[in-house]
This record gives structure tokens, sequence and C-alpha cells, in this order.
């Protein structure tokens, strides 16, 4: 039972490992896309509102990223706290018992952060959907503005023959 133990818990620190890059990953992710966005907002004049909406969503993503980062820290106590039980509690078998349900709570603790990293996934993905939207916006107002520019110069060009003509 003991040795069963010790398994699991090399095994939960294996996942707690995959989680902790996989969390790493996730943060250059939100990064990379913060960053992307922020050059975004540089290089394009668009309203106020549509750059505070993409801060406000890349700091909703980093605030996630912070909240994931503090309960990894949390299950690697957790997992500490079972190395130092399973150290002193060879001669209680009950002391095997709580280790038993520790380890249930960690692996429900494991899963959540596992769903939470899909959340986070998901998210990024969304913030990129978004990106591509505004740089799609982007060039079609560029369009625009190309457009009324060449009607505005032939509009003054118009005045002008007029204005020579009177």
């Amino acid at each position: 039972d003991r040795d069963t133990d010790k398994k699991r818990i090399e095994e939960l620190l294996e996942e707690n490992m995959v989680l902790e890059i996989a969390q790493k990953q996730s943060m250059n992710e939100s990064a990379h896309l913060g960053w992307e966005l922020e050059q975004l907002s540089k290089s394009t004049d668009l309203a106020d509102s549509e750059k505070s909406f993409v801060f406000e969503l890349n700091e909703c993503a980093s605030s996630r990223i912070l909240k994931l980062e503090k309960d990894n820290q949390s299950l690697q106590n957790t997992i500490q706290e079972l190395r130092d039980a399973s150290l002193t509690s060879r001669e209680s078998t009950l002391k095997f018992g709580e280790l038993e349900k520790e380890n249930q709570q960690l692996s429900k603790k494991i899963e959540k952060l596992q769903n939470q990293i899909e959340k986070e996934k998901q998210s990024n993905q969304d913030l990129e959907t978004l990106s591509e939207e505004l740089i799609k916006d982007k060039e079609q107002l560029q369009v625009i503005m190309e457009t009324l520019k060449a009607d505005k110069d032939r509009q003054i060009k118009d005045l002008k023959q007029e204005n020579d003509h009177l």
C-alpha cells in the first residue's frame, strides 16, 4: 500500500510538472497575444473604446493566469505536505487513510487545474480570433479612408474648376 501510495505521489508530481509547463506556455501565449494586441492598438487609430476593450481582455487573461499560478502553488504545497505526511505515517495506518483522502483531493484539484488550463487555452483562442477580427476591421477602415480621401480630392478638384470657371 505504501509503495502504491509513493507511486501515486510520484505520478501526481509528474502531472503537476506537466501542468506547470502547460501553464507557462499558456502564460507565454497570453503575453504574446497581449503584445500583438498592444501593437495593433498602437498601429491603428481605432476608437478608444476598442482599445480599452482589448486592454480589459488582456487584463482578464492575466488575472486568470495569476489565479492558476496561485492554485498551482497551493497544489505544490499540498504535495509537499503529502510527502511529509507519508514519511511520518509509516507506523500508523490511520495516516494512510488520510493520505489516500488527501490524494483524492489532490486528484480533484489537478482535474480542476486541467479544466482551468483548457478554459485559458480557449480564452487565448478567443483573443486570437478577436485580434484577427480587429486586423480585418482595420484593413476595411483603411480601404474606406482611402476611398473617402479619393472622393474628397475629386470634390476639391471639381470645386476648384468651378471656382476658376466662375
